[in-house]
């Protein structure tokens, strides 16, 4: 599959830029602070080395049955004043522990990513102010299951990397699954946060979107109607989540249930409880409490002792002649006759 070089001019090179700065915040991996002098971006339109155009993709989306083989092309802008030779390989993409989008380094890539190939454009040069195009393809293994494989194409020069998404879909029955876990809450008031767990158990990437209940035991306490969540959940991914809440109460206790929904009947919650206290109110009960506690300890000690014979007056003299008219009252309290 042989490379197409194209001479840019400087009015499309400065397009080029723009565009391609929009579409790498957006879809591929952040970039170095200095600029490598280049881009990377999947070609739009037709022709081999077209330029970019308003519309240009912002990730790669292939669709196929197991067994087939897909193409597409990568274009590379050398927006510099120098040659720049750049590296070009397939990667497994994921999901970081809060939802970002990654790649997986070469030796770590075992699925879609392995089966992008360049072949003999694996290593380009690219000219000064310069455009090539870069054919591969995507061969899908027979018996490859259904569904969403991640992936993306990454563009690698002197440590930096450059990666652009490829959204791979295997023809087959997709199933939309997911589950709500480990609900939360951290921080109170106005600053309180509701904690999750997303996990996607089916074979599609989801787009979810969220609602919180809340339920006081003291009256009415505001949750959070449906509105998306900024994070894509891939197949088989987990991600850590954190949501507003800023209407959690002062003092109240709180029935919490979240419920993520996402395209394809996908549907579920996750709960949890928590009391909510003052600060003040917490201390001043605490220290009514345990004045409470020691109070009650020292009337059954008292009871104890006058129960056992330890009273003030203590056991009768031997000797005396005076009988001890303290035992009558003793009798009294067993209910013995006199």
């Amino acid at each position: 599959m042989p490379v197409h070089h194209t001479p840019r001019r400087p009015a499309a090179l400065l397009l080029a830029a723009a565009a391609a700065a929009v579409l790498h915040a957006a879809a591929a991996v952040p970039a170095a602070a200095d600029e490598p002098g280049w881009t990377a971006e999947p070609v739009a339109g037709s022709a081999p080395a077209a330029p970019p155009k308003a519309g240009a993709r912002p990730y790669f989306y292939l669709a196929g049955t197991s067994g087939t083989v897909l193409e597409d092309r990568l274009a590379l802008d050398n927006t510099s004043d120098r040659e720049h030779t750049i590296t070009l390989r397939g990667a497994d993409a994921y999901n970081t522990a809060g939802g970002a989008f990654a790649v997986r380094p070469a030796r770590e890539s075992t699925g879609a990513g392995v089966w992008i190939s360049f072949g003999a454009g694996a290593t380009v040069k690219v000219p000064a102010h310069t455009r090539a195009v870069v054919p591969f393809t995507v061969t899908v293994p027979p018996g490859s299951p259904p569904g969403d494989h991640p992936a993306a194409v990454v563009a690698t020069e002197a440590g930096h990397e450059v990666g652009v998404r490829v959204h791979l879909r295997v023809g087959g029955p997709a199933l939309a699954a997911l589950t709500v876990e480990d609900v939360s809450v951290r921080g109170k008031g106005a600053g309180a946060r509701v904690a999750y767990t997303l996990v996607n158990r089916g074979n599609v990437a989801l787009t979810p979107e969220l609602s919180v209940r809340a339920d006081g035991t003291f009256g009415k306490v505001a949750g959070r109607g449906a509105h998306p969540v900024a994070v894509e959940v891939l197949p088989g991914q987990r991600v850590e989540l954190t949501e507003p809440w800023p209407g959690a109460p002062v003092f109240d206790r709180v029935a919490l249930e979240v419920t993520v929904t996402a395209p394809g009947g996908a549907r579920a919650t996750g709960s949890t409880s928590r009391w909510f206290l003052p600060w003040g109110i917490a201390g001043r009960t605490g220290v009514g409490l345990a004045g409470l506690g020691a109070t009650t300890a020292a009337a059954l000690l008292l009871v104890r002792r006058r129960r056992t014979g330890g009273g003030d007056g203590g056991p009768p003299r031997h000797g005396s002649a005076v009988p001890d008219q303290s035992a009558a009252p003793e009798h009294e309290l067993t209910g013995a006759s006199r």
